[in-house]
C-alpha cells in the first residue's frame, strides 16, 4: 500500500512517463503516423493526470516543503522551480485547448495551439523530474533528508 510519504517517488515516475510519451507523440505525428500519435498523447494525459492528483494529494496533507537550498545550488534549483511552477499553471489550460479542437476535428486549430503546448509540457514535465531528483535524491536538505 501507498504511503504519502511515496507520493513524491510516485509523481515523478508519473511524470517521466509523461516525458517518453510526449517525445514519442511529436516524435510519431512529424512522421504522419497519427494513430501511435494519439495512442502516446493519451498516455501521456492520463500520466499527468494521475500526476495532478497525486501531487495535489501530497500536498494537501504534507504542506509544502521549503528546501533551505543555499549558494551554488539556490541559484540552479529556484529558478528551475519558479519556471517548472509557473508553466505547470499554464499547461492544464494549454492542454484543454489542444484538446477541444481534437474532438471538433479541426487539425488546423490543434496543430497551431500543439506548437506551444508540446514544448511547455515537456519543459515542465522534465523540470518535475528534475525537481523531486535534486530535492529527494541528489541533494535532500535535512528537512526532507531520511536515514538510509
Amino acid at each position: 500500500m501507498l504511503s504519502t510519504s511515496d507520493l513524491p517517488a510516485v509523481n515523478a515516475s508519473l511524470n517521466a512517463i509523461s516525458t517518453i510519451f510526449i517525445s514519442a507523440g511529436w516524435y510519431f505525428i512529424r512522421r504522419n503516423f497519427w494513430q501511435r500519435h494519439v495512442a502516446c498523447m493519451i498516455t501521456a494525459i492520463i500520466s499527468s493526470t494521475l500526476f495532478l492528483v497525486g501531487y495535489l494529494t501530497y500536498h494537501a496533507q504534507v504542506g509544502e516543503k521549503s528546501s533551505g537550498y543555499r549558494g551554488w545550488l539556490a541559484t540552479i534549483y529556484f529558478p528551475m522551480l519558479a519556471s517548472h511552477v509557473l508553466l505547470a499553471f499554464v499547461t492544464l489550460p494549454l492542454v484543454i485547448l489542444t484538446l477541444v479542437p481534437v474532438f471538433q476535428r479541426r487539425w488546423d486549430k490543434h496543430r497551431r495551439i500543439a506548437r506551444w503546448t508540446m514544448p511547455i509540457w515537456l519543459y515542465v514535465s522534465v523540470t518535475g523530474v528534475l525537481v523531486y531528483l535534486m530535492l529527494y535524491q541528489w541533494f535532500p536538505p535535512p528537512s526532507l533528508a531520511q536515514p538510509r
